[in-house]
């Protein structure tokens, strides 16, 4: 069984390096492992994709040596332990509102004695049982160990009670998402608002005291070096749209200095 490349770093007081994929590319996968990443943050909430096509990204997740950190689009028990089964390394599930709901989140997907997750040993977590001898129990310790909860964090009830939710067990990393958050941070009173930067200093300050990583989701540069600055240690920078989009943009830019229009 593989071991969580995010969760080394982590353990070693050092960010980890994520790209971004929300498109079936799996020549992605094999670049950002070449180029160093530690992860690639693969969307489904905001994609579309079948099942059987999430299953064939993750064989190339543990060809590549990468981790998976899924988000997901349900809440689904079953559904969430089998993303870990299919070999995703990490979850990350939106729009986390109350302490209630992690609590849910990690008897969904933690092993016992921290959750109540299923067990199933012959799937591409354990290379089809390959792996998990010489018992069932070498899957439940390599889980406890080797894979990570990440929940969202894009309200301002969620802010509010963010402290009870750091300090659930099983709880690994809080992610801030800065676009919902700000968005919903405009319908509350002028007086009662907390920006998105403040936010962010919250969640880093809670994290810290609390042993846990946290994120965000940065648009520029400048969002990096402030993330830097606030101790993040989950960077998601280098997406497949992005870097297509830049990448064809280049490619046209040097095709019209050479043919002149």
């Amino acid at each position: 069984m593989r071991k969580s490349k995010v969760l080394a770093k982590w353990r070693a007081g050092k960010p980890a390096k994520i790209a971004h994929l929300g498109y079936f590319y799996p020549p992605l996968i094999a670049y950002a492992a070449k180029a160093g990443y530690d992860g690639i943050w693969f969307d489904l909430e905001h994609r579309a994709f079948d099942p059987r096509e999430v299953q064939a990204l993750m064989a190339y997740f543990h060809l590549y040596d990468i981790d998976c950190v899924l988000r997901a689009a349900t809440r689904e028990k079953a559904v969430l332990y089998r993303y870990l089964e299919d070999g995703a390394a990490g979850l990350i599930i939106p729009h986390v509102n109350d302490v209630e709901t992690v609590r849910e989140l990690v008897q969904k997907v933690k092993f016992p004695p921290i959750g109540d997750r299923g067990l199933e040993a012959n799937s591409l977590e354990t290379n089809f049982g390959l792996d998990a001898v010489p018992s069932r129990q070498t899957l439940v310790d390599h889980a406890l160990q080797e894979t990570f909860l990440i929940v969202q964090i894009e309200t301002p009830q969620a802010l509010a009670c963010i402290e009870d939710m750091a300090n659930v067990k099983g709880l690994d990393c809080l992610f801030l998402g800065p676009s919902d958050y700000g968005l919903r941070i405009q319908y509350v009173p002028e007086a009662e608002r907390i920006s998105v930067d403040e936010a962010m200093q919250k969640i880093a300050a809670v994290a810290k005291a609390k042993g846990l990583a946290w994120g965000s989701m940065p648009q520029t540069l400048e969002d990096l070096q402030r993330h830097k600055e606030l101790g993040s240690m989950f960077h998601v920078w280098g997406g497949d749209m992005r870097s297509i989009r830049l990448g064809i943009e280049q490619a046209s830019k040097e095709l019209v200095d050479l043919l002149g229009e």
